[in-house]
């Protein structure tokens, strides 16, 4: 059996159990089994992924950025990223307020009265901690790589990002195409870790069944049918991205047919899927696009490693039909160009969203907050939060994938 279709089996298994098990969640040796087997099981595979992450994206993006400025294709690189990030965000923000402006999620929603519970008041302070746009700017700059490096295992990547891309340029300058003993250890370096992303695989299809079986365990099925019409649009919205935005892109700038890209694609889509992080799934992003994407490896490194904090069309789109849902339940009228606004300061909020479960949470709140929407109101999505989350790690990743597709084609003038 191939491993896509393990993992596949793994995560209908996971969710089949896990709303099985959800009826008997009082059972004391179902509750023993996944607290002292499953949990484990699962966090076990997670560590062996987050383990590669720092040095994989430190030498992948070195090496990224040296061979591109060796041959001088850096700034053509960058700025096809750029573009196509926006074409594909300016895509995300047309979809997300036409949903909730025809479907109208959040109308006729019950609005608890509970106050606010401890989840929602974590999800408070952790916005209240947030730093301003200046402080925010000025942290990209790290002031100790090392330090940065641990803060990275926390969904913190730019500032990491910054100092591989500028060392990564300097290298460049002072080997002037001469062998290097830098590119050396970091090209072992790369190689290394994908060895071990490839031992953690082993673990994946049982991994995968703990992971699902968890949120399906914990949740059930009835939150689902709850708060069914919001989630059906987020989905709805999340498809449409994937369906027509990424298959015209790719139909229209690349030679790729957007079916068979996608079928390439599928194991990574549903390890992001169970994850429900970016960050564990780039290593298996970035090992798929060389090998099956037959993406120029210096492209690949480049553009995955950038776009998992920069490329987050999921997470914007999710934040921004949040945001305008929450502001429907509450009453509160926002005219076509503040939801225009809101669903922009979604896309910027993305940039830098931990690329962790649950990482965009105190983002939707400091969104609510500008807009008059009670905090309270984030009780309302946080038992869906983790099957959505599932659900937009997933498009973010397909997008970081077909952008690195959109980049990797020879523009007109070189093609000729």
């Amino acid at each position: 059996m191939k491993n896509h279709h393990r993992l596949l089996l793994g995560l209908v298994l996971g969710a089949a159990a896990g709303l099985i098990g959800h009826e008997y969640a009082g059972w004391l040796p179902l509750q023993l089994s996944v607290r002292y087997v499953l949990e484990p099981l699962g966090q076990i595979f997670l560590r062996l992924i987050f383990m590669v992450v720092v040095p994989m994206v430190v030498s992948g993006l070195i090496l990224g950025v040296f061979q591109l400025s060796s041959h001088h294709g850096l700034a053509r690189v960058a700025r096809r990223t750029l573009l196509f990030t926006l074409l594909a965000s300016s895509a995300s923000v047309a979809i997300g307020i036409t949903l909730v402006n025809i479907a109208e999620p959040g109308v006729g929603v019950e609005i608890p009265q509970s106050g606010e519970t401890t989840a929602v008041g974590g999800i408070r302070r952790n916005a209240e901690q947030a730093k301003p746009i200046e402080q925010t700017l000025l942290d990209i700059i790290p002031k100790n790589p090392f330090a940065t490096a641990s803060q990275a295992l926390e969904g913190e990547m730019l500032a990491l990002m910054f100092f591989s891309l500028v060392f990564g340029a300097a290298l460049a300058t002072i080997t002037a195409g001469k062998a290097s003993r830098w590119v050396e250890l970091l090209e072992e370096s790369y190689t290394a870790s994908l060895v071990v992303v490839d031992w953690a695989m082993r673990l994946a299809p049982l991994a995968v069944f703990a992971l699902v079986f968890q949120s399906t365990f914990k949740f059930g099925h009835h939150i689902l049918v709850s708060l069914g019409f919001y989630v059906a649009v987020v989905v709805g919205g999340l498809l449409l991205q994937q369906a027509l935005v990424y298959s015209a892109l790719l139909k229209t700038f690349t030679q790729r047919s957007p079916l068979a890209f996608f079928r390439e694609c599928r194991e990574v889509y549903l390890y992001a899927f169970a994850t429900a992080s970016s960050n564990a799934t780039l290593p298996r992003s970035l090992e798929l696009a060389e090998r099956d994407l037959a993406i120029k490896p210096e492209i690949a490194r480049f553009v995955l490693t950038i776009g998992s904090t920069a490329n987050q069309n999921g997470t914007a789109l999710f934040e921004g039909i949040t945001v305008l849902f929450l502001a429907q339940v509450y009453g509160v009228d926002l005219s076509m160009a503040e939801q225009v606004r809101v669903v922009m300061m979604a896309i910027l909020a993305g940039i830098g969203t931990a690329g962790v479960p649950g990482g965009s949470l105190p983002l939707i709140m400091i969104l609510t907050q500008q807009v008059g929407i009670p905090a309270e109101g984030m009780g309302l999505i946080l038992g869906v939060d983790r099957f959505l989350d599932m659900c937009r790690t997933t498009l973010n990743v397909s997008g970081d994938l077909v952008i690195a597709a959109l980049v990797d084609q020879p523009e007109p003038a070189e093609a000729e």
